[in-house]
């Protein structure tokens, strides 16, 4: 996708690890996607979102998926994201992964906007 990018963070603490995800959608679909360089196992214990600069169009979505194409999110949790507010998504919303890198779409962005994805996992 032209001008759409994405970068992944590993932070690993005691028993949990934070995937940091950044993103620009590309600047004519509105959409960006990337895969994790490692794979993970264990139970999704949190999802944040964050608008950036600029912001993404109201009622953005984000989709992240095993390797065999599950939507781990469960599919409407996080659809409609805000354009302004941090938002979170609890666990009990929330699925796990086994032995899987994760692939992140985000679509409905608008055109050139960004944001931040944390996804908290408990392994």
């Amino acid at each position: 996708m032209a001008g759409s990018s994405i970068a992944f963070q590993e932070i690993t603490f005691p028993m949990i690890k934070k995937i940091k995800c950044n993103w620009t959608s590309d600047d004519t679909t509105g959409a960006v996607s990337g895969t994790t360089e490692h794979y993970y196992s264990g139970r999704f214990i949190g999802l944040i979102t964050v608008p950036g600069t600029p912001a993404p169009t109201d009622n953005y979505t984000i989709t992240i998926c095993d390797g065999d194409g599950v939507d781990l999110l469960l599919g409407s949790a996080t659809a409609n994201r805000d354009t302004v507010n941090v938002e979170f998504i609890k666990e009990s919303d929330l699925a796990g992964v086994a032995c899987s890198k994760l692939t992140f779409y985000i679509s409905s962005a608008g055109n050139s906007k960004k944001g931040t994805v944390y996804l908290l996992i408990k392994y």
